[in-house]
């Protein structure tokens, strides 16, 4: 897959709240994620989905937002703090190599992995590391847009994340996207 990550300053747009009308975090991540969840998000930009999730997971719960961009991650840090969830998140810098979660390994219980695998330069590492974060019958949410990536890439994806060992499962309500379910199998 090729390698070309948004532009920061398109983090801007992305927070429309125009945009909240047709992709509302909450209800499509509502029947993902409980209280009290370690949720994992790669390229979280700004935080469209990221506070949402924060509120989701309360106080007992975290979030984990990686990103390669400072900027984004910058912003993401003063609008969780505006917010009062700062200490729900835990914004990492993603590492030239990886995502830099080898301390979380089987602690994760979810992966939003949404309009960012695209980005990613190897999209096998990203799927094996995700596997490594996931507990046992944890999951990853993946969706990439539909006019923006091509079938058949988003096709190659997928089976990159069959053979990190993910095991596809059906439910996952996402408008205008290319989308998937995968669970890590609890055995």
């Amino acid at each position: 897959m090729s390698h070309r990550v948004c532009p920061w300053w398109v983090g801007y747009l992305l927070l429309s709240p125009l945009r909240r009308l047709v992709q509302d975090p909450r209800a499509w991540l509502g029947p993902f994620v409980r209280e009290g969840m370690v949720v994992l998000e790669p390229g979280p930009g700004m935080g469209f989905y990221t506070l949402d999730v924060a509120r989701m997971v309360g106080p007992s719960g975290r979030v984990v937002a990686v990103d390669v961009q400072e900027k984004m991650l910058a912003a993401l840090r003063r609008r969780a703090v505006r917010a009062g969830l700062a200490d729900r998140i835990d914004l990492r810098r993603a590492r030239p190599d990886g995502l830099g979660i080898d301390d979380l390994a089987g602690r994760v219980d979810l992966v939003v992995a949404i309009f960012v695998v695209h980005e990613m330069a190897d999209a096998e590492s990203f799927f094996a590391e995700a596997w490594r974060a996931l507990r046992p019958g944890g999951r990853l949410l993946f969706a990439e847009p539909r006019l923006h990536v091509p079938r058949k890439r988003f096709e190659r994806a997928v089976a990159a994340a069959e053979r990190a060992g993910f095991a596809r499962e059906e439910g996952f309500r996402f408008p205008s996207t290319q989308r998937a379910v995968f669970a890590r199998p609890a055995s």
